[in-house]
């Protein structure tokens, strides 16, 4: 196991939702920019990172039929599955890191709250940007942390971004739609800035 799995396998073991800082009561955010497209129900809908977060809940419980969630813990995911019961059925699960991510299917919709700001490195950033357009996304919702927001998270550098580099980053092949400064209070009263974006794919994406 690599030392990425392992650190996140080790904080999903060892600490509850209440304990970490990027849980959220309700993913108030997440779902009005994922129903601003006014998509489908049965539209394919994927979580990256999306861990033991209750944005799936809010999707079923919109009547979204059609999701997967990816992430690199599998204990996280189980937690998820756990939570579920039943509903788990209905969502595909993905255990893997996301620059190993090869995507079988293409999505309507992306969603990346809080996985995306821990890649740091260039070429990891380039990589995830050829992998979600290789996924053939339609839409993304992407939220990071701000350049007011922390510099690391569960002991990790993160990556801050503002709008402008969110629309720079993903210029040729998406237009942004949306951004916004989104002010996250967490579960120890502190908060944490953020901000969320959506995109839409260019109908003639740029070389």
């Amino acid at each position: 196991m690599n030392s990425k799995k392992q650190h996140w396998e080790d904080v999903f073991q060892n600490k509850t939702p209440d304990q970490v800082s990027w849980t959220e009561a309700y993913p108030q955010t997440s779902v009005g920019l994922i129903q601003s497209f006014k998509l489908n129900k049965n539209a394919p809908i994927i979580d990256i990172g999306g861990g033991d977060s209750l944005l799936v809940d809010a999707l079923l419980n919109l009547s979204f039929t059609n999701l997967t969630v990816l992430d690199i813990s599998g204990k996280a995911l189980q937690r998820a599955k756990d939570r579920l019961g039943d509903l788990a059925r209905k969502v595909k699960w993905i255990e893997s890191d996301i620059l190993d991510f090869k995507a079988e299917e293409d999505y309507a919709l992306w969603h990346d709250r809080a996985c995306f700001h821990f890649l740091t490195e260039p070429n990891a950033i380039e990589k995830y940007h050829q992998l979600l357009f290789q996924s053939n996304a339609k839409h993304l919702v992407l939220g990071a942390f701000s350049t007011f927001g922390p510099l690391k998270c569960s002991g990790l550098p993160i990556t801050q971004y503002d709008c402008e580099r969110f629309a720079a980053l993903f210029t040729n092949h998406y237009d942004q739609l949306e951004c916004k400064e989104v002010s996250h209070t967490t579960p120890f009263k502190t908060n944490q800035e953020f901000i969320f974006s959506r995109f839409e794919k260019k109908s003639t994406p740029k070389p």
